[in-house]
């Protein structure tokens, strides 16, 4: 398993709407890959200005503790659809109280199932969200700005592999989908 596929400060990622887990599964398992790891729950926090300035601005700020596997992240989106940075924390109490201090409050709290796996250099995560329903994100981050839409054009050919059309495209983040429900 290479935690190089989460190096870079810009994240393509296409995310589908499953019609249905298992046959995603079964793709999956034609083709050569590796597991990071399975059934994971991740639970988000994410934090904004009383007055919602970072959700105007269309950034994001995120802290994740991921269990059994004990990843703990920060992580920031934004402004533009592709920028996202993440790093690893070892304390998540200290983080969010930090965020707090600094005027930002908690304005979502959200759990997902997620797997991740990797084939060739993109990432894929399959992730379950009670009330959503169950998505494929595809992705890969980078540090060339000149290359996100060569990237998107693999990731669209390489989900179209697993019989995913652009109807299935879901472009709303869980974030908002999660607000929206």
């Amino acid at each position: 398993m290479s935690h190089e596929h989460f190096k870079g400060q810009f994240e393509v990622e296409l995310k589908y709407r499953l019609a249905c887990r298992d046959a995603f599964l079964a793709v999956l398992n034609s083709l050569e890959h590796e597991i990071m790891f399975e059934d994971n729950i991740e639970s988000d926090c994410y934090f904004d200005t009383p007055t919602q300035q970072l959700l105007a601005q269309n950034k994001s700020v995120c802290i994740r503790e991921c269990q059994p596997s004990g990843i703990k992240l920060w992580i920031v989106k934004g402004p533009e659809a592709d920028r996202c940075e993440a790093t690893n924390i070892t304390d998540t109490n200290s983080a969010k109280s930090m965020l707090k201090t600094m005027g930002y409050q908690v304005c979502l709290e959200m759990q997902k199932q997620r797997s991740i796996y990797f084939v060739g250099k993109f990432h894929i995560t399959l992730d379950h969200l009670a009330g959503l329903g169950d998505f494929a994100e595809f992705a890969i981050m980078t540090d060339d700005e000149n290359s996100l839409e060569i990237y998107r054009a693999e990731l669209v050919d390489l989900a179209a592999h697993f019989g995913l059309t652009q109807e299935q495209l879901e472009h709303r983040s869980y974030r908002s989908m999660q607000e929206a429900k």
